[in-house]
């Protein structure tokens, strides 16, 4: 199979040399069961990459099962590795296998891998090295034949110098690593994964297929794509969908991204003419900082009346119709902080302080929509 062939049948689209080179080396070692770490940030198609190394591997025919590590609760993560036995803990009605077990023979993909709990990863090296684990309250020891691909889109080395991630696990992932670039340093892919995703819109919907114009398409090479191939899709899409012209122009873009972009970066901001390429550098670093600074004193103030309210709850001292909704404020400035960093979760959950698993968590118990 060439690499052409390769990248159609698994539905990588890029005329980019730097992922011409990761596929190479995807097809060099897929056919072996030696682990693979994705490195890359959120939205490049990491999963993508795993679902072709499996789909190209002598493990085709098995299962990939595929985890997101960073999504699931830490005191479950657990039971949904390894599985457990019934009555192991409050809520075990039933014995259950887990992830392992149900990839046996095939592949398994764990994303954000940097999100596993250090208790979880003494067992997960474990598991992963001499391929046998034991089910939560079992006593017996399963032997499984499981080919691990993780991924991360945090720096596994510095989370080992920081003591947030197990150096001898580290050290077993990264067998080969495939550093995937984001979107804003392969802008020559733009153009064909608009395409595609255009294409793909209008067949799957059933719409005739929209030319698209070189203004249009300017634009889109000139955005930034803070959310990468995702929030190109996403993109794509919602102006297909508010859209039935028979040209994309730039006009269909504008508003989705030069005006929301500017609206963000030139707020109460001083305006400069003739810039030198050092001066607009500063500017963009003047701006950022406003902005952060900005966000932080919003949440801030948001918390500071969280703490005020529990105060005067606990010391009964509130009428009626001063009591805050602590839940409604919560969940607005999680909304506010996803908008601001253009519901990127990585960096939403730094805003806020918080982890990304409790980030996860929370955006699930209050029904938040991704968009």
């Amino acid at each position: 199979m060439t690499r052409e062939e390769f990248k159609a049948k698994f539905g990588i689209i890029s005329r980019s040399k730097e992922v011409n080179d990761i596929v190479d080396i995807a097809m060099q070692v897929a056919k072996s069961d030696i682990s693979v770490l994705l490195y890359g940030e959120s939205g490049v198609g990491k999963e993508v990459f795993a679902k072709a190394i499996h789909g190209y591997s002598n493990r085709a025919d098995k299962p990939l099962i595929s985890v997101n590590c960073g999504a699931i609760p830490e005191g479950i993560l657990e039971s949904e590795l390894f599985g457990h036995k019934k009555g192991s803990f409050t809520g075990a009605v039933e014995s259950r296998k887990g992830y392992f077990e149900l990839a046996d023979g095939g592949t398994l993909f764990l994303d954000e891998i940097a999100e596993t709990p250090l208790t979880t990863q003494v067992k997960l090296l474990r598991a992963i090295e001499n391929k046998e684990f034991m089910r939560i309250g079992s006593e017996t020891v399963t032997k499984v034949d499981v080919r691990i691909i993780a991924a991360t889109n945090k720096d596994l080395q510095k989370e080992v110098a920081a003591k947030k991630f197990r150096e001898d696990l580290y050290f077993r992932l990264k067998a080969v690593t495939l550093h995937i670039p984001p979107l804003r340093e392969r802008k020559i892919d733009i153009e064909p994964l608009t395409l595609h995703f255009i294409n793909n819109y209008c067949q799957n919907n059933n719409i005739p297929v929209p030319k698209l114009s070189n203004e249009a398409l300017e634009i889109l090479i000139n955005y930034n794509w803070p959310g990468n191939i995702r929030e190109l899709k996403n993109t794509v899409e919602s102006v297909l969908a508010l859209n039935t012209d028979k040209i994309l122009t730039d006009k269909h873009f504008q508003h989705l991204i030069i005006k929301n972009d500017e609206q963000e970066t030139a707020r109460n901001l001083p305006i400069f003419t003739r810039k030198l390429p050092e001066d607009v550098d500063r500017e963009i670093i003047y701006r950022a900082l406003f902005e952060l600074k900005k966000d932080i004193l919003e949440i801030k103030e948001i918390l500071l009346k969280r703490e005020d309210y529990e105060f005067n709850e606990k010391n009964k001292i509130v009428p009626d119709d001063d009591v805050l909704d602590i839940e409604e404020l919560e969940r607005n400035a999680i909304i506010k902080a996803l908008e601001k960093t253009h519901w990127n979760k990585r960096k939403a959950a730094k805003l806020l302080n918080i982890s990304e698993r409790t980030l996860y968590r929370k955006i699930k118990d209050y029904d938040i929509r991704i968009w």
